[in-house]
């Protein structure tokens, strides 16, 4: 997951002024355009209209999955509601304001309708109530022994993903870009056009360029940590980074001998940053090791940012589009 700040300085951003138009006309008379303007310009609805409110409890989409959400604020502009929602589990870094078609009403029959992703903020839980259980006794009655027991035990059954968890905090800029990514794909139904130039091996290399000519010389670490991005992308792609529509294009576009990273670009390697601290709280790494790895994947999130004009699409294609620029390459 995703599975992101998407905020308020995202709509705060779009343009609202609006120029006078002088008219000769009488004050006491309607030109069309002041019709026209009266059409364009609605009063706003009252409360009771908006679909949710604030504090309410909603279903979120965010990429492929759904997610528990509490309305946090509502505005009218542009002629529709939108609303700022925290995801419930998460950092507040992920709030962010998205349309009445992101948003479901939180019932059972949505319930079984759309599977609620709930792991992450599960495994929130389990963390700080790992943590709590390791720092002191539930009872202030419990033995000795059995206070040390219990210790052991939790270290064993959290340990790992407290030791594990890496906390990987996305640039507000490439999390609107992870939120446009799944409004392309899954609501106007458009897809990457493949291969992508310039492809996940052309953009690691040029990190390593990158960090060549700032460092003076490429580390073994920067380079084995390259290294092992680029195998979690190319096993990580057809498990858990595309969206339902793009599968029967992955059949179509990967031959036996080519790894996905040189077929597929940053908007799919941009999304196994959202699923990487997942990925690594089941790996072995040394704390030490864990360490470096995320002050090395926030760089590579900065590099990223900084060449998003140049690594990520623009706009995307229609279906019909890539299917016959795919048949015309075969037919070369």
């Amino acid at each position: 997951m995703k599975m992101g700040s998407l905020n308020a300085e995202l709509n705060e951003n779009e343009d609202h002024s609006g120029s006078a138009t002088e008219s000769d006309e009488p004050t006491n008379m309607k030109t069309e355009t002041d019709e026209d303007k009266e059409k364009e310009c609605p009063c706003p609805p009252t409360p009771a209209s908006c679909p949710y409110q604030v504090n309410e409890k909603v279903l979120a989409f965010f990429q492929s999955h759904v997610y528990e959400a509490k309305v946090i604020q509502v505005q009218y502009r542009l002629k529709e509601w939108t609303f700022r929602v925290h995801y419930l589990g998460w950092n507040k870094s992920w709030d962010e304001w998205v349309g009445v078609h992101r948003l479901m009403k939180d019932t059972e029959a949505n319930r079984h309708r759309q599977p609620v992703f709930t792991k992450k903020r599960d495994e929130d839980k389990n963390l700080k109530s790992g943590h709590a259980l390791q720092m002191k006794p539930r009872s202030s009655n419990v033995g000795r022994g059995r206070k040390r027991k219990n210790d052991s035990l939790n270290k064993e059954t959290n340990g790992l993903q407290m030791e594990n968890f890496v906390n990987i905090q996305i640039p507000p800029p490439l999390k609107k870009q992870l939120v446009d990514d799944c409004e392309f794909i899954t609501h106007l139904g458009k897809l990457v056009k493949l291969p992508r130039t310039p492809n996940v091996d052309d953009i690691l290399e040029k990190y390593c360029d990158y960090m060549s000519k700032k460092d003076g010389l490429v580390a073994d670490s920067t380079g084995e940590i390259v290294k092992g991005l680029r195998c979690y992308f190319d096993k990580a792609l057809p498990i858990m980074l595309l969206y339902k529509s793009e599968r029967e294009q992955y059949e179509d576009s990967m031959a036996a001998d080519v790894s996905p990273s040189s077929v597929y670009g940053a908007e799919h390697l941009l999304r196994l940053f959202v699923k990487l601290p997942e990925l690594l709280v089941h790996a072995k790494i040394e704390e030490e090791t864990l360490t470096l790895l995320q002050h090395k994947l926030v760089d590579l999130l900065k590099f990223l940012q900084k060449h998003q004009s140049t690594f990520f699409l623009s706009r995307y294609h229609s279906a019909e589009d890539v299917e016959t620029s795919a048949n015309k390459q075969e037919d070369d």
